[in-house]
């Protein structure tokens, strides 16, 4: 069944022409069929196209640039112009299966709220992050005194987005701290692809994880 899987998204992405893979499936596997999902800064809809694709989900997406909102609504995606809290606030709570926020959280000015408000609003909340605790970040930071200028950080901090950077160990001393219940987590090594089984806090370059609701 994993290797029909794997088959199915890469003849996906290569129709999509994008490069996630590994870290898209994952989040497939935990949606269930034809389930009402949210995707906070949900970007071009990449994710939200292959949800909608290959589990049958009933998909939204919020996002604050008109140029990603378009490409969405392009996809026949339902997509939102504007505030994520805003949007999120519309709706009762339960009102969706599962909230997605893939590679948005360290962009967030108050990450806390809009987890609280997610978990409010579904029943599960699936979180994909870069680990700013990855061990090349350490050696660059220790040896250069500077961050590293890669796939991940592309441009010099002069002209990069603004961005609250996290480490694994952070998000679940937080997730305690909030006593937020994490039901899975997976950990991929810098590649993205392969899994990190042990020490994640220093050679997972991505962390996915899915909590639950109270």
């Amino acid at each position: 069944m994993l290797r029909e899987d794997r088959r199915e998204l890469c003849n996906w992405m290569s129709k999509s022409k994008d490069k996630r893979s590994v870290d898209m499936q994952i989040m497939r596997d935990w949606v269930e069929p034809k389930s009402r999902i949210l995707d906070l800064g949900c970007g071009r809809g990449i994710l939200l196209d292959y949800l909608k694709q290959t589990r049958q989900a009933e998909v939204f997406g919020v996002d604050l640039s008109s140029d990603k909102i378009q490409s969405c609504v392009k996809r026949g995606l339902s997509a939102y112009l504007g505030d994520m809290m805003d949007f999120m606030g519309a709706f009762p709570d339960g009102h969706f299966d599962r909230v997605i926020c893939s590679r948005t959280l360290q962009e967030l000015d108050n990450p806390s709220e809009v987890i609280e408000e997610a978990l409010r609003v579904s029943k599960r909340l699936t979180i994909g992050f870069v680990n700013f605790g990855y061990w090349k970040n350490r050696i660059s930071m220790l040896s250069m005194g500077r961050r590293l200028e890669n796939e991940v950080y592309p441009f010099p901090w002069a002209q990069a987005r603004r961005t609250n950077p996290l480490s694994v160990r952070q998000f679940e001393d937080y997730c305690v701290a909030e006593g937020y219940q994490i039901d899975r987590k997976v950990f991929l090594r810098g590649d993205w692809k392969s899994e990190v089984k042990r020490s994640p806090n220093w050679f997972c370059g991505y962390a996915i994880y899915d909590l639950a609701s109270g």
